[in-house]
């Protein structure tokens, strides 16, 4: 499943027959101690087919993501020409087609889930995403921030209650059919944004979106450059606080909900500073939160138990969801007209897009020693020292736009 799920491993999937169907996924009990679970060092062997197609396995969310943002260019130019209603269909088709396909991949088929949930749901998400964000800007300058941190914080709510409810239903039916039922729900949602969502008439004699001027843009792309980095490091928590309380020997119905409560910090985090981010701007809000995000990093080190774990997540959710939403309105805010706000963000989430699809993997190869245990101080000290690059970079993006004289009337307010 996609980053959110956490709750079906490798050992949860049924050995025979050759389907999801009919199956009801093994959970280990947890009842249990839970050092009687862990693997000794001993134990562990260093490859091996299943270690090789566990890392395969990985690899699926990330690509995911990848395909999410890559297609961002053109999707973009597409927005801007005005096509926006037949990408929110096309979209909302592949991504509930993709969901009802992964539930009919066959055990021990590794292409069919791939080509189901990182290809199919990734393209879906691609043509869902950027235009449901762009199209904020049509409607909204004023309170562009906070509207824009209300439309991202949806997908932190999902965040909570996804894998909570995946993870039961998956208990009480088969994994097949909790898919389905998650992506018949999804589809009523998705049925029910293409008629909500509208695109405000732009005059026929706008400006079209010039991309050598784009290109050219100094304090763009500079930003753009930041974002990178900030995505290298950003969502190492989100891919391995479970991992990590296990690790510190806390209970696995305890480290559970640590990307419950991440989610949780982060939907707070995508509302309250972009309600203030209108007023004192974008630039102002958002450094704070990045730099502060990079020293909620390294405080990984202190997690010792599950109270840890829920500071931890709570802070870093919000300071880092914050960015997350405050990015789009920072992107909007950049741009000379309204018509070039979809090729502005979908240059900028085709570049973020690498980020995406390599920096959760360069983590988990930095979490490897030769002592045969995990090296938490060097995945945790790149995600903190990534987010300080790409914090550096936003302030002088700051810079370079103030000088541009395009903050306007707002001064330094921006």
């Amino acid at each position: 499943m996609s980053e959110g799920s956490g709750s079906v491993t490798i050992q949860d999937v049924p050995s025979h027959p050759q389907s999801f169907e009919g199956e009801k996924c093994a959970v280990a009990d947890q009842s249990q101690p839970h050092s009687s679970q862990l693997p000794q060092d001993s134990s562990i062997y260093d490859g091996g087919n299943h270690a090789w197609w566990t890392i395969v396995g990985a690899w699926i969310g990330s690509f995911q993501l990848f395909m999410q943002y890559i297609p961002g260019f053109f999707i973009g130019r597409a927005f801007d020409a005005g096509y926006f209603h037949y990408m929110i269909a096309l979209g909302t088709i592949l991504q509930i087609t993709s969901m009802f396909m992964l539930s009919l991949a066959r055990q021990h088929q590794y292409y069919e889930v791939f080509l189901a949930q990182a290809v199919g749901m990734g393209l879906g998400q691609s043509l869902l995403f950027l235009p449901s964000l762009t199209v904020i800007g049509h409607h909204f300058k004023r309170r562009r921030a906070l509207s824009t941190g209300i439309a991202v914080s949806g997908a932190s709510f999902g965040g909570i209650i996804w894998p909570i409810l995946l993870n039961e239903f998956s208990q009480r039916t088969s994994f097949a059919n909790a898919i389905r039922a998650t992506a018949a729900l999804c589809g009523v949602m998705l049925l029910a944004s293409n008629f909500l969502m509208k695109t405000k008439p732009i005059a026929c004699g706008s400006q079209r979106p010039n991309i050598r001027v784009i290109c050219q843009d100094s304090a763009f792309l500079v930003s753009v450059a930041s974002a990178f980095c900030i995505n290298l490091g950003l969502f190492f928590p989100y891919f391995y606080l479970q991992l990590y309380a296990v690790n510190r020997k806390i209970s696995n119905n305890l480290a559970f909900y640590s990307l419950a409560i991440l989610n949780a910090g982060s939907a707070l985090g995508r509302l309250l500073p972009n309600f203030f981010a209108d007023k004192f701007g974008t630039y102002n809000l958002l450094l704070p939160c990045l730099f502060i995000s990079s020293g909620l990093a390294f405080t990984m080190f202190a997690i010792s138990d599950f109270p840890g774990v829920i500071v931890f997540g709570l802070l870093f959710g919000f300071w880092s969801g914050s960015y997350i939403s405050l990015i789009p309105s920072l992107l909007a805010q950049l741009c000379n007209h309204a018509k070039e706000q979809g090729t502005r963000m979908g240059i900028a989430f085709s570049i973020v897009g690498i980020s995406m699809l390599v920096g959760t993997p360069i983590e988990g190869s930095l979490l490897k020693s030769d002592a045969g245990h995990f090296a938490w101080s060097r995945s945790i000290i790149f995600c903190g020292t990534m987010i300080f690059c790409g914090a550096i970079g936003m302030a002088i993006s700051r810079t370079l736009f103030v000088r541009q004289g395009r903050a306007g009337s707002r001064g330094h307010y921006v």
